[in-house]
């Protein structure tokens, strides 16, 4: 038996010095426990005013199509809303779930966000991935 406790399904925390909530996926979730868990996100980005997110999804193996729906269609615009401003997530993904992702028939770059409330692009490198969101800080007065 071992004594080792599985790993939390999300680290979540929220990093002052960038002005950047840092999400790190632990595993694959099932897509019922994601609704709890991005409520818990909203809270704490409300609680700290924060709407540029670096989301690790590099444990990840999969892209749920009906998830993902509900996070283009009702998650991130509501989300925007209540944050009062756009709201800005940088995937950070592995090679194989970034494929995956960009090779979808639906899927949409990150230049095609400019009229949503919401912007999201996927990167291989969390270097790029903070750079990034920092740029978009920096023209957070048009938003």
């Amino acid at each position: 038996m071992s004594s080792e406790l599985p790993a939390p399904l999300l680290d979540f925390s929220h990093r002052a010095d960038l002005d950047i909530m840092v999400g790190r996926w632990g595993y694959q979730p099932d897509p019922r426990e994601l609704p709890a868990v991005y409520q818990h996100m909203t809270d704490v980005a409300f609680e700290k005013q924060s709407r540029f997110w670096l989301q690790d999804i590099r444990r990840r193996t999969l892209n749920d199509p009906a998830t993902t729906q509900w996070l283009l269609s009702k998650y991130f615009p509501e989300t925007a809303q209540r944050l009062g401003g756009r709201l800005f997530v940088a995937y950070l993904v592995g090679p194989a779930l970034h494929e995956s992702i960009i090779n979808q028939p639906d899927y949409i770059s990150a230049q095609a966000y400019d009229d949503k409330p919401y912007a999201i692009s996927f990167f291989g490198d969390e270097g790029a991935a903070i750079r990034w969101l920092q740029i978009q800080q920096t023209d957070k007065v048009r938003y």
